[in-house]
């Protein structure tokens, strides 16, 4: 039995199978996700009979970090390896461009799985980007990870996984004096966060993106299963106003997180200000064209503090000119409380180049004119960021089961 990613319902049927009170079920819950203590051992209040039980049982899988890259910045991007799993795809979970590759009786993919992470560290806050999917089958022309194909889709444990294992790996910074070392340890405040004051720990703020590898809503029962747990109070204890989900704009995706009691922030990765643009860049346009995507925009029910944003990644030359910006304005006119990120894109091994600052400039201007409201951002880690992509890419080529055949 994996015990991480589990909710409290099923960690309490599964105390229910081994004899043990429900309360078991909140104590576990409590260490894997408030605590972040993955050591069944070092379950204090449990019984030694329960934890040895458990210990032979159970398990609390971690994904490998295969690699750390660093940034000057302080941003570090992990490469994940993931454990070989089974996994059934459906029609929901493979939309978009879809490969026969080898294949496990029952419809599994057989292939290695490693996906990315990135934790960003600033002033007050951290920011951790995180992976839904490894590979992806969305077929975003301007993404390396398109590239992979769809391998396969992401627990829910792996999925907050990729939370608390940066944040365990920093609250356990350790700081060396003369001859001692003291190890850092978590703030009384909900036993989560180190306090801001604390150097080189955690600040108080956590924000979770869902913004790595995948289509999240291509994912959605595990998607949801991580978020759940990750915005529980007594889980990773995240606020809503501090997580967002990225979307490619799977429309009956987007319906349906609409329709989620605890759900996170929405943002639409639009990068093109025309169908015809779109289509190219994202083919998945095809399926869920501007008209119905703007129509599922309209029709998503903000909360009062809410906004949607949209990304555009900016392509030098394609998606750049100042007629794509009045297209935009047009396109997000109808909507309200709305917000445009412009996104200069990362050089690497794809056929785009950067769009110049000027060219940047002139689109931010003229969607704020006309009251969108637009910012530039850059990439936290740029320098590493394409650097762990290739790698993740490299890592599924040169495997026995190669995705390029």
């Amino acid at each position: 039995m994996e015990l991480l990613g589990k909710s409290r319902e099923q960690l309490k049927a599964y105390c229910a199978e081994l004899g043990e009170p429900a309360y078991r079920a909140d104590q576990i819950y409590h260490w894997l996700y408030a605590e972040r203590e993955f050591s069944i051992e070092r379950w204090s209040n449990l019984p030694a009979a329960l934890r040895e039980k458990l210990k032979r049982e159970a398990s609390v899988a971690l994904p490998s970090v295969r690699q750390r890259y660093v940034s000057s910045d302080g941003s570090v991007r992990y490469l994940f390896g993931l454990g070989d799993k089974r996994e059934d795809f459906t029609t929901e979970n493979t939309e978009g461009r879809e490969k026969k590759e080898e294949r496990r009786p029952g419809g599994a993919l057989n292939k290695p799985a490693a996906v990315e992470a990135v934790f960003m560290p600033s002033e007050g806050r951290q920011t951790i980007c995180i992976s839904t999917q490894a590979g992806c089958a969305v077929d975003c022309q301007f993404c390396l990870t398109a590239q992979l194909g769809l391998i396969r889709n992401l627990t829910a444990g792996e999925m907050v996984a990729q939370v608390l294992v940066p944040l365990k790996e920093m609250e356990e910074t350790t700081v060396t004096g003369k001859n001692e070392t003291v190890k850092k340890t978590p703030a009384a405040d909900g036993g989560r966060y180190i306090s801001e004051e604390e150097p080189n720990g955690l600040a108080a703020r956590t924000n979770v993106v869902l913004m790595g590898q995948g289509e999240p809503l291509l994912n959605f029962e595990s998607v949801m299963g991580a978020l759940r747990i990750l915005l529980d109070a007594e889980g990773v204890g995240l606020s809503p106003k501090h997580v967002t989900l990225s979307t490619s704009g799977i429309v009956p995706g987007i319906e349906r997180l609409g329709k989620e009691e605890a759900r996170p922030k929405l943002a639409i990765s639009l990068n093109a200000s025309c169908d015809e643009q779109r289509d190219v860049l994202m083919p998945i346009n095809k399926k869920y064209p501007l008209k119905a995507l703007m129509e599922a925009c309209r029709n998503y029910p903000l909360r009062n503090w809410e906004h949607l944003t949209f990304e555009y990644v900016m392509l030098g030359g394609v998606n750049d000119k100042a007629e794509d910006a009045r297209r935009v304005v047009r396109l997000l006119g109808p909507l309200t409380r709305v917000k445009v990120n412009l996104i200069p894109w990362n050089p690497g091994e794809l056929p785009y180049k950067e769009s110049s600052a000027e060219a940047i400039e002139e689109f931010r201007r003229i969607l704020v004119e006309k009251g969108v409201p637009a910012f530039v951002r850059y990439s936290r880690g740029r320098d590493v960021m394409a650097a762990c992509g290739q790698l993740a890419l490299k890592e599924v080529q040169e495997s026995p089961l190669r995705v390029f055949g």
